[in-house]
This record gives structure tokens, C-alpha cells and sequence, in this order.
């Protein structure tokens, strides 16, 4: 292989360096060194000098020194030493190269394999229900006089396999065994990435693209639970289904779009009803300001989605095994037993519309975010209910601020947020020369105001609001405890403890303490 003025300098340079530490005198050398003759009737030294100005130059210095001056000036090295140290760094770069044809060999492999990747969460929940009253009480365990549990839960114990396939292509398997005698199946699918207009094509369960709050991942969730109006106009957010995912060459704009069947299959992995009772899902979401040079630390992302759902609106008043049920719910903002806020399987229900928005602005360390829901439905009269058409709609708002100065990235790709990273990691250690060091890691607080109405018309699902403030002690960038105090009202509520009209909704007051310890790998 030919070799560069640069490559000889290297060469030359590492030979240099070397010889000035290992240099060695030459004696009874030959008569001459380039012609030159020189006194045999002593030892000398035969030293090589390197030519600052031409690299090929090598210089015999003609010089007689002392054993104790065998390198000379630094710059000088013995003419035998110095030719076995080139061969040396010959062979070295030999090696290196043939290294480098190895790895590449192995990269090319490993191509034409398919590859693997494990990652993990553990979210460990305590939750304290500081207040409640007969409404609520009723409403979590059906007897007025038997308020809810507080209780230690593990939230998620998750285990994720990614990876890609030759051909474009790419798989996704998450279980949850936060409950180990009955584990649940969260993102299972296969798809096809590098498709024309940088699109992905996914088939298989995932998340509905509606709601911003359930698209980001729960490890970087600014509050412990989701928002009541996203919980609960996509409960538990993955279906069975395709979808398409894509954005512009600048990830300015995104887009995803996909049909999902409606039973929830994450327990039993099947689907029983007929195919037409499925929705169709969309979301476009674009970033038009993005501060670049930042790292990100200013930014404004909007978005809206929409779904159309068709529903199987006989209940369990036929024989079809199935839950593609017209039915809206969620929990106060905790892990409560019950759903609080439940219309239950409404009667009657063909179909129902939904339109949502989005809007997330990031100035330095706060953030302001908020999204609101509509939700329209169409029903027959059936089992007593009137079969009047319902409108239900629900949102929220939080600011949320770093005490240390950190910020909430924006994954521009897709329209979600990223992982927080502290300036600092939280750490205890013992100094060698005393005391102890420390770092505090990342502190951020929030608040946010959630309202949601599941009522109308003979539909008592449930009105009312919430407010939470959040404390989130960031201990690395992937671990951190969140502290949330919940505090609200509902009234109207109780359709989801019957199945024919109630005369009257059951109204409560609550306040609740909770706790998650979290991390990810």
C-alpha cells in the first residue's frame, strides 16, 4: 500500500519517540555511513537524525559522544534502533489495518442477521387516600362506609425486546408482570422501516395516535398518572391494528395514521366480534420553532388527532363474545380499584367521533402544555336508556419548572418528549481526604388542572376536576421519584355501578398522597 507524506511523518515521529526512550549505542559499526569515513579505533555512536524539513532525510550526525549522551538533543536516535523501530511501527499499522478489515468484516455479518436489544423499567407506587367522603367511598368499593385502601403497588415491571431484521425490517415485544400471576402484553409488532417519505409501517398492538400524554413514554412523564381527558378517551392507548408513521426530512412536521380494532386483547392476546367494529386514527404534529442552538431548550409543538369508531352497541344483551364496547372511564388520577369517572358499556352505541388538540412551549427550564378532547357518539333507545345522541369532552393544563435549570427535550421525530438529563447526578461518596461529596441531581415541580364531564343526557358517567401538584427529583437520567398531591371533586357520577338509568348521580370530595420510585435501563 502506498503511503502519504502524512502516513511517513507518523511513522516517522512514533519511531522517533520510541528510540528516544529505548535508544541503545551502536558499536563497531561499518567503516563509512554514506560515504563518510569515520575512526574505528574507539566505539562511537552511529545516530540517525529526522530532517525537520524533508522527511525522507537521514542525517548521520558524525558526532563521538559520551556513553551518557547516547540520544542527543532529543531529536537524534541511534541508526540501527531507529530502523528496527520503523519495522516495527510498519507491522503495528499492519495489524491495525487488518483490525479494521475485521470489524468491518463483522459489521457487514452481522447485517445479514437479525439483532436483539433488552431494556427494562421498574415503577414502585404508594398511594395514601388522605380524604374521602360516602360519594366516594360508594363509588371505589360500592359500600358508602367503606373508604379506599392506601396501598403499595408495583406500577410497571416491564421487559422490552427490540430490533431489526435484514430487509428493512424491525420488531417490538413488551410484557408487564406488574401483576406476575397474569402478565399483560404492551407493544408486540412487526414492520417495515426506510419506506418512500421516511415512513415506518407498523402492524400489530401499539398505541392509537391520539393523545399527546399517552404517546410520550411513562418514563418521561412530567406527573405519575395521565391526565383524566387522554386516560380516558383512549383507555390504555395500544390495540391491535396497523398504522403509518412518517415525517418531513427536517422533522418539522409528522404524521401517523392507522385502523385499530376496539377490545383491549392485552391480557388474553385475541380478538372475538366482528371486523367492522374497529376505528380509524390520525395525528399530525409539527414543530415550527426550534431553538437549535439551544440543545433544544426552546421550542413550540402543536398537534391534532382524531379517531372515527364503529361499536357493537347490543352489550350482553346477545351472544357475541367480544368488548368492542362504546364505554369511557378512568381513575383519579392514582391507582384506585375502580374507575371513578365510568359511563359503563353504553346501550345503543353505532359509533362515536373524536377530536382532539395539542400544545406543548418550552422556554429554558418551564414548560406549559395542554390538551383538550371532544367526543361524539350516536345511539339507539335501548335497555331503558332514551338513545339520544351524547357529547362527552374533557382536558388539562400543567406548568411545570426546573429548580436546577434542566429542560424537557422535544424528540422532534415524533412529536413526543425525551429523556431528562441533570446537569448533575444525585450521589454520596466518602473524599480520600475527608468528608463526603455530593451532587443533588435534577428538582422540578409542576401543577397541573384536569377537567373531565362524562355526563349528559341519562349518561351519568361522571363531571368534575382535579388538581395536582407534582414534585419530580430527577436522581439520574434514568432514575427519579415523582411525589403527587391529588386533590378534586366528581359529581353526577355512578353509571358505571349500573346497568339501567340512575335517578340520581353520586357526588364526592377526595384528596390523595402518592409516590413513584422509578428506573429504566
Amino acid at each position: 500500500m502506498k503511503k502519504t507524506h502524512g502516513a511517513r511523518s507518523r511513522r516517522f515521529s512514533l519511531a522517533l519517540a520510541l528510540a528516544t526512550c529505548f535508544g541503545t549505542a551502536a558499536v563497531n559499526a561499518d567503516d563509512t555511513i554514506f560515504g563518510m569515513p569515520i575512526d574505528n579505533a574507539a566505539p562511537v555512536y552511529q545516530t540517525a537524525r529526522l530532517n525537520p524539513v524533508d522527511d525522507g532525510g537521514l542525517i548521520d550526525s558524525g558526532v563521538e559522544p559520551s556513553a551518557s549522551d547516547a540520544v542527543v538533543d532529543g531529536g537524534t536516535v541511534p541508526l540501527k534502533d531507529y530502523e528496527k523501530l520503523l519495522g516495527r511501527v510498519g507491522d503495528l499499522e499492519s495489524s491495525w489495518e487488518k483490525y479494521q478489515d475485521k470489524l468491518k468484516s463483522d459489521a457487514d455479518a452481522k447485517k445479514k442477521k437479525p439483532s436483539y436489544k433488552l431494556n427494562g423499567r421498574v415503577h414502585l407506587d404508594n398511594w395514601n387516600f388522605l380524604d374521602s367522603d360516602a360519594g366516594i367511598n360508594e363509588l371505589e368499593t360500592g359500600d358508602p362506609t367503606d373508604d379506599p385502601e392506601d396501598r403499595w403497588d408495583f406500577r410497571r415491571i416491564r421487559l422490552t425486546w427490540t430490533g431489526d431484521v435484514p430487509g428493512n425490517m424491525l420488531y417490538r415485544i413488551q410484557i408487564d408482570f406488574n401483576n406476575p400471576s397474569s402478565a399483560e402484553i404492551k407493544d408486540v409488532y412487526l414492520g417495515f422501516n426506510e419506506l418512500p417519505h421516511n415512513q415506518t409501517l407498523l402492524i400489530g398492538n401499539q398505541k392509537r395516535p391520539i393523545g399527546l400524554d399517552h404517546l410520550n413514554s411513562s418514563r418521561h412523564n412530567v406527573f405519575a398518572e395521565r391526565p383524566l381527558a387522554v386516560e380516558t378517551f383512549n383507555e390504555d392507548a395500544r390495540r391491535l391494528g396497523v398504522c403509518m408513521y412518517g415525517l418531513t426530512d427536517d422533522e418539522s412536521i409528522h404524521w401517523r395514521y392507522g385502523a385499530f380494532l376496539l377490545e383491549n386483547i392485552s391480557r388474553d392476546g385475541r380478538y372475538r366480534g366482528d371486523f367492522d367494529e374497529c376505528g380509524l386514527y390520525g395525528r399530525l404534529s409539527g414543530s415550527p420553532w426550534y431553538d437549535e442552538i439551544s440543545g433544544g431548550r426552546g421550542y413550540w409543538h402543536w398537534g391534532i388527532a382524531g379517531s372515527v369508531n364503529q361499536t357493537d352497541g347490543d352489550g350482553q344483551l346477545d351472544n357475541d363474545q367480544n368488548a368492542n364496547e362504546g364505554r369511557f372511564r378512568t381513575r383519579p388520577l392514582a391507582r384506585s380499584d375502580s374507575r371513578w369517572w365510568d359511563t359503563g358499556r353504553i346501550l345503543g352505541a353505532e359509533g362515536y367521533q373524536q377530536l382532539a388538540f395539542e400544545s406543548m412551549l418550552n422556554i429554558g427550564a418551564l414548560q406549559i402544555t395542554g390538551e383538550y378532547f371532544t367526543t361524539w357518539m350516536q345511539r339507539d333507545a335501548l335497555g331503558g336508556f332514551n338513545g339520544s345522541n351524547l357529547t362527552f369532552h374533557g382536558g388539562y393544563l400543567f406548568a411545570h419548572y426546573f429548580l436546577t435549570g434542566e429542560h424537557i427535550p422535544l424528540k422532534r421525530s415524533s412529536g413526543t418528549i425525551d429523556r431528562v438529563k441533570p446537569f448533575e447526578n444525585f450521589f454520596v461518596v466518602d473524599r480520600c481526604t475527608g468528608g463526603t461529596g455530593r451532587g443533588w441531581g435534577a428538582l422540578g415541580m409542576g401543577l397541573r388542572a384536569d377537567y373531565l364531564d362524562l355526563s349528559d343526557s341519562d349518561i351519568r358517567g361522571g363531571q368534575g376536576y382535579a388538581l395536582t401538584a407534582g414534585l419530580n427529583w430527577y436522581w439520574t437520567a434514568y432514575s427519579k421519584i415523582q411525589a403527587n398531591m391529588v386533590m378534586g371533586e366528581i359529581e353526577n357520577a355512578g353509571q358505571g355501578r349500573s346497568a339501567v338509568p340512575l335517578a340520581a348521580g353520586i357526588d364526592g370530595d377526595f384528596s390523595i398522597l402518592g409516590f413513584r420510585y422509578m428506573i429504566d435501563f
